[in-house]
């Protein structure tokens, strides 16, 4: 693979979404062919489950039922989308990847990393970004910011209370401290324009 792999993670309302466009963005502005890309979905198949995923009532799935849903897109989207841009020398940046499940279905959800990472290395052949971007906000300030994006649209995952959400912040900021060579963590409480600048900063040992 030629293309660089790059994710970006965090909890509701971290900015995910701005950054992934504001990076692709200053990426294609070095010359660089990007793809932007998003977890669920992301291939037809994987947004067939996305539909299925974040839709109805907060106990729709079990954490088990999740993990397994997860593992088929991300399989799905890996196979169709992300190989093969990454073979042809595109640099793809997800919103959202692997690390999400670790933290939503695992650490705060209960099921053992392991299990999750197992099926990881079947579905997706054990694929893992470059590098993992967590954008780090308070709970309290990230869940202010989703409820202003979403109004009453808000999607099973953001609807869980603040301790769900306080275990994702801790279980990313976990995988940081234990993966430092693919992590970085980056203050996402600032103006987007800045967080856009850190993450660049972030990225310079990869760039071209």
């Amino acid at each position: 693979m030629s293309g660089r792999f790059l994710s970006l993670e965090g909890g509701e309302g971290a900015g995910k979404s701005t950054q992934v466009r504001a990076l692709a963005s200053a990426l294609e502005a070095r010359g660089l062919s990007v793809l932007v890309t998003r977890e669920p979905g992301g291939s037809e198949g994987a947004e067939a489950i996305r539909a299925l995923l974040m839709q109805g009532d907060v106990a729709r799935w079990s954490a088990h039922a999740e993990t397994l849903l997860f593992a088929a897109a991300r399989a799905d989207h890996v196979e169709k989308v992300i190989r093969p841009a990454l073979e042809a020398g595109t640099w793809v940046i997800t919103d959202r990847f692997i690390d999400s499940t670790r933290a939503y279905q695992g650490v705060a959800g209960g099921i053992d990393d392991a299990a999750i990472l197992a099926l990881h290395g079947f579905g997706a052949r054990g694929l893992l970004p470059d590098r993992t971007f967590v954008l780090d906000v308070p709970v309290a300030e990230g869940a202010r910011r989703a409820a202003m994006r979403d109004g009453e649209m808000a999607d099973r995952f953001a609807m869980r209370g603040e301790h769900f959400h306080a275990d994702v912040a801790r279980a990313f900021r976990s995988f940081a401290s234990r993966e430092p060579g693919r992590f970085r963590i980056v203050d996402a409480n600032r103006a987007t324009g800045d967080v856009t600048a850190m993450l660049l900063a972030e990225l310079s040992d990869l760039l071209p």
